[in-house]
């Protein structure tokens, strides 16, 4: 009855140490990674809520989006460093100029705002 009692024990153990590695693995996977953010505002700097952000990387051309919030507010991150991203925002038909994060920037939380002139 013991030794099922220490079996269990250490299955159990084993099952709950299990998660701290992959979060540490994910955490060694974002070091070196940066980020970009920023807001997205009409010509009278309002902040626009459901403006879709598009950050395309320039060596895949991988296109992913973020939809703001009433704040305006976007974010990405995990971004590679030795990659340029290209920047857009777009609502009710008029877009942003396209800004550019390039590899060359060494900010690790790079802030863009985007201004959609209609």
């Amino acid at each position: 009855m013991r030794l099922k009692l220490v079996a269990v024990f250490s299955l159990l153990m084993l099952i709950l140490a299990s998660p701290a590695p992959a979060e540490k693995k994910k955490k060694d996977e974002d070091a070196g990674k940066r980020s970009v953010q920023g807001i997205v505002t009409d010509n009278a700097d309002r902040a626009i809520n459901g403006a879709v952000v598009q950050l395309k990387n320039t060596k895949t051309l991988q296109v992913i989006s973020f939809i703001t919030q009433k704040d305006g507010a976007y974010r990405f991150h995990g971004l590679n460093p030795d990659v340029d991203y290209v920047l857009k925002a777009d609502h009710d038909g008029a877009s942003s100029s396209n800004k550019t994060l390039s590899s060359f920037d060494s900010r690790t939380k790079a802030v863009i705002n985007l201004k959609i002139s209609k």
